[in-house]
């Protein structure tokens, strides 16, 4: 057993897991896994740069985190950091901030890399079963992209586009910095029409319909079916390998963008941070569905964070 530590810094969220794992067996045994809403992305699609008290409430979070890491005495670390640090220029502010917190420097990897590291993390459980037809199409729907990932055992084409749940509400649900509650069924179609265009570009280099099984990772995907369960709370146990069909996926996101920000909120699975948001997070992947005619998502909590620990593993 190796003890590792992963760092996934998100559009949205960032995340930590520590585990001991077993590249022999396969096993990642978690000893610590959480996730702090810090919306790093905030503005980066208008400005273009990392908004100063994102990157307070981010830096918050890794002085967490490096004391979570020396109290398990973690033997490696790797940060990872996507979509909005790639995008912002004054990422080098990111880069010093993180460096000095937990003594490694984040690696600003591309949309590539990232597709890779979630199909991995989603999969290794599932290659051992055969009850999960392959291809799998595996999606990560993020806060400022989304992966798309095709592949049996092994990668076959992988593709990230700029559609997210943080870049879809900013693009189109918010109006002087204040989001749309609800949305205007003029912004619903503008949206999905943003998001069908990035499904064509997706389509271009990943055979998205070949795929006979589709596998669910983050955060929107994950609240979807904590709704559809009526989960009394998050239950990452309940959720994980969860399958939720077409037609309740539709429903629910339907739901999502005909109701009230205090409607959302009162949903008791909800994270504060994601409220805002869900709504064009479930459009994401209601319009992935429809894409490839898929009739339910496997849920996944396994994901780009399990992949980053099996790769420092």
């Amino acid at each position: 057993m190796t003890r590792v530590a992963a760092v996934d810094c998100g559009t949205n969220s960032i995340r930590l897991l520590v585990a001991d794992a077993d590249p022999a067996t396969g096993e990642l045994v978690d000893l610590d896994r959480r996730m702090t809403i810090v919306r790093l992305g905030q503005g980066v699609d208008r400005t273009g740069r990392l908004a100063p008290e994102a990157l307070q409430r981010t830096f918050a979070a890794c002085r967490e985190y490096a004391g979570i890491i020396k109290e398990h005495g973690a033997e490696r670390l790797r940060f990872v950091a996507t979509s909005a640090s790639r995008d912002a220029e004054n990422r080098d502010e990111f880069v010093r901030g993180v460096l000095d917190i937990l003594g490694v420097e984040p690696e600003v990897i591309t949309g590539d890399q990232e597709a890779e590291f979630s199909f991995t993390g989603a999969t290794k459980e599932l290659a051992g079963g055969d009850h999960l037809p392959k291809p799998y199409l595996v999606v990560d729907i993020g806060g400022g992209s989304t992966e798309f990932v095709v592949g049996d055992d092994h990668v076959r084409a992988a593709r990230s586009v700029d559609i997210g749940c943080v870049r879809m509400t900013e693009r189109h649900l918010v109006r002087d910095g204040v989001v749309s509650d609800p949305p205007s069924e003029e912004r619903i179609a503008a949206m999905r029409a943003d998001i069908e265009a990035a499904l064509d570009l997706a389509e271009q280099s990943v055979p998205l319909r070949e795929a006979r099984t589709l596998v669910g990772l983050a955060g929107s995907v994950t609240t979807v079916s904590a709704i559809a369960q009526d989960l009394p709370e998050y239950d990452s146990q309940a959720i994980h390998h969860s399958r939720v069909s077409y037609d309740r996926v539709r429903e629910i996101t339907e739901w999502l963008l005909r109701s009230t920000h205090a409607e959302r909120a009162a949903v008791p699975s909800m994270h504060p941070g994601r409220v805002d948001v869900i709504g064009a997070g479930a459009l994401v992947l209601l319009s992935i569905m429809e894409r490839i005619g898929a009739q339910e998502v496997v849920v996944s909590e396994h994901d780009i964070l399990d992949g980053i620990a099996w790769s420092v593993a």
